[in-house]
């Protein structure tokens, strides 16, 4: 199956973390330094980094030194990839949920009144 990779798990994992979740939506309103990204956690800046690091290494940002900062900013292309396989469950659970009202209407119109 295509969508059943190695970056794809590692996203996932990355996702499940409330904190690197709200590194992504910090990062939603633009790239920040690493500074700024870590102010509103109540944690040390080497804890915080390692966050960064899980989802730099899935592909879900990256970061560049710049000057003696290191800013970081989101990598679309990871999100796409799990949107895109979200969708494609969605789709094939959508269908099995409409083959199964189809079978229960056709089940309703064949029953004689009789209890089961």
């Amino acid at each position: 199956m295509p969508f059943h990779s190695t970056p794809l798990d590692l996203a996932f994992h990355a996702l499940s973390d409330p904190t690197r979740r709200a590194v992504i939506s910090r990062l939603a309103e633009g790239e920040m330094p690493v500074s700024v990204l870590a102010e509103p956690f109540d944690m040390a800046l080497p804890s915080f980094a390692q966050h960064l690091k899980v989802l730099e290494d899935c592909g879900l940002i990256a970061s560049e030194k710049r000057g003696r900062s290191r800013w970081c900013r989101l990598e679309r292309a990871r999100f796409e990839e799990a949107a895109n396989w979200m969708e494609a469950e969605r789709l094939r659970w959508a269908e099995r949920l409409n083959r199964l009202e189809a079978y229960l209407d056709n089940a309703e119109g064949n029953d004689d009144g009789k209890a089961v």
